[in-house]
């Protein structure tokens, strides 16, 4: 006879079984005959209990949770030691994907992320708590189905989750799909093209910002003018047209970057392009007297121009402009006389220079085919 209690031992066919399915477990004594078994069931979060009439050394479970058992004989009984804990698990069949907010196709380092794990229901609203699998996820059990962290080269890799019922810490989904995180990239370049670098009389020139490689999105586009200005133009300073266009109307140095996320991450800021406005060689002048605003009436006499070359080589051009409102004074007209001299301009005719004299006249002037323009007040 020996004085060493002995142990049971408990076996099970699988440890991880589907919603609705079961397992044996078997507890057994060793080298002995005539023992009856007494079974238990608990959890992490309440204490062992017996279950009840199951004496048999064969017993079949379809609950999750920690299992153990021990032998008996006897009377008065004798115990045997009891077995080592086995943990039985049940698997739903709801399946659980992994997915990434934004869902953007390409992720740069730096860039913020979420991954959430869903759990397809199956027509019922379970309380479920997740555990993940990955790089930069905790390892533990969760209340929270996602997790955010910024992507760098370390948490590139595999991603997985899987959900168990709150009340049911035994009773959980399998894994989902592993997702894959590659977001490694370095920050890229906005790039700014303009259709003109220089504004004409009234106009404007538009600006076009993207941001490479194509196969990005998600992009808002933020425009600068002057290299030391950190704010960002508005509709005062340029027109909006589809996102990452604009039209400017203003002189600068010009420059855009993109934007995307929560919180904004912001591509490098592209080059700088110069824009310029045009010289204007003729401005027209509107003059109003008390009684209306004037009507401009443009008259070219370019064609005067060239019977008065004989004049030290001048061309005149004259603009009349004429008061559309004044129908008593149809003789009221403010003569523009332009003169381009390139008799005083000898030496150089890049230099040429422009003369021009106004003249306020009531009465009609008298043309005479070939004859010159009054002359100049110098």
């Amino acid at each position: 006879m020996t004085s060493d209690r002995p142990r049971a031992t408990l076996t099970a066919g699988t440890t991880i079984i589907p919603v609705g399915g079961s397992v044996t477990l078997t507890c057994s004594v060793q080298s002995s005959d005539g023992w009856k078994y007494e079974w238990f069931r608990g959890t992490q979060r309440t204490a062992e209990v017996h279950i009840r009439d199951q004496q048999n050394r064969d017993i079949r479970v379809s609950q999750g949770g920690i299992y153990s058992c021990r032998g008996t004989r006897g009377n008065p009984v004798y115990y045997t030691d009891s077995s080592d804990d086995v943990t039985i698990e049940i698997t739903f069949s709801n399946k659980v994907v992994v997915k990434q907010q934004p869902n953007w196709p390409q992720i740069f380092r730096g860039e913020t992320i979420t991954l959430t794990c869903e759990v397809q229901e199956g027509g019922e609203t379970t309380e479920w708590e997740y555990e993940w699998r990955g790089p930069r996820t905790p390892t533990q059990w969760t209340h929270n189905n996602d997790v955010t962290f910024r992507v760098s080269e370390s948490s590139s890799g595999d991603y997985m989750c899987k959900s168990r019922r709150r009340d049911d810490s035994y009773s959980s989904t399998e894994w989902s799909e592993a997702f894959t995180l590659s977001g490694s990239t370095d920050k890229p370049k906005a790039k700014l093209r303009a259709d003109n670098t220089a504004v004409p009389v009234g106009g404007s020139v538009t600006l076009t910002c993207s941001v490479n490689p194509s196969s990005s999105s998600g992009w808002k586009y933020y425009w600068y003018r002057d290299e030391k200005s950190s704010e960002a133009l508005t509709t005062q300073d340029a027109v909006f047209h589809s996102n990452g266009q604009i039209s400017v109307s203003q002189e600068g140095l010009y420059r855009c970057r993109g934007g995307r996320g929560n919180p904004v991450y912001y591509t490098e800021d592209s080059q700088s392009v110069r824009i310029r406005k045009t010289d204007s060689f003729f401005t027209r002048t509107r003059s109003t007297n008390q009684s209306s605003a004037m009507n401009h009436m443009i008259k070219d006499e370019a064609q005067h121009s060239r019977h008065a070359s004989t004049l030290q080589g001048d061309a005149c051009v004259y603009e009349s402009i004429k008061d559309h409102d004044d129908t008593h004074n149809d003789d009221s007209v403010l003569y523009a006389q332009v003169s381009h001299d390139r008799a005083k301009t000898k030496k150089d005719n890049n230099d040429s220079l422009l003369y021009t004299q106004v003249y306020y006249n009531k009465a009609k002037p008298k043309r005479h085919k070939g004859k010159p323009a009054p002359a100049e007040t110098k």
